[in-house]
């Protein structure tokens, strides 16, 4: 029996890569009408309920044009310095082609480290929530003006892969200048076949990836999937499809050849097998009340502990305990080990006056919980 493949107009949570060679023609000029289609798809998407998030390429090759450098490999001064002007053209562009829809983009930039340091990866995670419950369409590049190459993610094929996991995004469209994930290197080899389904990656399907073949974009079959590997990981299916066709995401949506590699769960399942193996690095102790509150689904707010122990951050896992020391769940609590001390026992309303500032909400929140 053939597995069902994703229906992208049942997303609950989208995220696009678009590559520069989508958005930007060899003369280093905007495909202005390109887009306006594109962000027709973004906004049929945002009215069916789907949340949407665009990860997008192309400041450095808006940037070159502009500035006239030459063809061919930059230096990375030249990449950043192109960045720095393209990023205001590309970020302008998509704010005026989603304006006649009614909405409203906003920019994110992230680099490696945002995702690798734990502070850094819930900051940006708590920013793109926000911004999607605001109805914001975020639009995120790698922030190319201060990232080096030994702290870059390289492509944003695995940027946008990242980004799914980050934000728990249930699917994830990469647009490319190919119709799929191929045997072989189809503008090389005719006879190559295209997959319809990737259930599983193999060593096997691995081996069949290729080099890059655009002029433009740095990203190649390998890249692609080494990002399905991350994105099906996390509980999020991966497409790749023909993105240079007007309305590519109306076109997906009606059939048009594509590769899904479906995903290993759903990203919640995978958030939550993700936090119940981290080591904890303290302990919540719970009283009575907390504890019914959890086994009704609720968070855990800082009236219901009793006892704080240990050393941790912000982020950082901590075993939730009953009031005998049985344990209970793990979770990614929101304050670090003095703060959670600081208000153990405290309703929420007295955070802002024991802490300085409003707080973070609840102790640990529901959906950073494993039981």
């Amino acid at each position: 029996m053939a597995a069902l493949t994703p229906d992208p107009t049942k997303a609950r949570r989208l995220v696009v890569k678009i590559g520069s060679a989508l958005l930007v023609d060899p003369a280093g000029g905007l495909r202005r009408d390109w887009l306006k289609a594109l962000a027709e798809d973004v906004a049929a998407a945002k009215a069916r309920g789907t949340d949407v998030i665009l990860v997008s390429s192309g400041s450095i090759a808006l940037g070159r044009g502009v500035l006239g450098l030459p063809a061919g490999a930059l230096t990375l001064d030249q990449s950043q310095a192109a960045a720095a002007v393209g990023q205001i053209r590309l970020a302008r562009a998509y704010e005026e082609v989603l304006a006649p829809h009614g909405l409203t983009a906003g920019q994110v930039l992230v680099t490696l480290e945002d995702t690798e340091d734990r502070r850094r990866y819930l900051n940006s995670r708590a920013t793109m929530e926000t911004l999607l419950g605001l109805g914001v369409v975020p639009i995120v590049n790698e922030n190319d003006t201060v990232a080096t190459d030994e702290i870059r993610f390289g492509d944003n094929d695995r940027l946008a892969a990242q980004i799914a996991v980050t934000i728990g995004a249930d699917q994830l469209v990469l647009l490319s200048d190919v119709d799929g994930f191929y045997s072989d290197n189809p503008k090389v080899n005719f006879d190559a076949q295209r997959f319809d389904v990737v259930e599983k990656i193999t060593p096997e399907i691995e081996a069949m990836a290729g080099d890059p073949v655009s002029g433009l974009s740095k990203g190649g079959m390998k890249t692609k999937l080494m990002a399905a590997k991350t994105a099906v990981a996390g509980g999020c299916a991966m497409a790749i499809t023909e993105g240079s066709v007007p309305r590519p995401l109306r076109a997906l949506a009606e059939g048009a050849a594509c590769t899904w590699f479906l995903a290993e769960g759903t990203p919640q399942l995978a958030r939550k097998r993700w936090i119940a193996a981290m080591k904890p690095r303290g302990e919540l102790r719970l009283d009575a009340g907390a504890v019914a509150a959890l086994g009704q689904g609720r968070s855990l707010l800082s009236a219901g502990v009793t006892a704080v122990s240990g050393t941790f951050g912000r982020g950082d896992a901590v075993a939730i305990l009953g009031p005998g020391g049985e344990a209970l769940a793990k979770g990614l609590v929101r304050y670090s080990a003095a703060e959670a001390k600081a208000i153990a026992g405290r309703r929420s309303g007295d955070i802002e006056a024991i802490l300085g500032y409003a707080g973070r909400g609840p102790m640990v929140h529901r959906d950073d919980m494993a039981r």
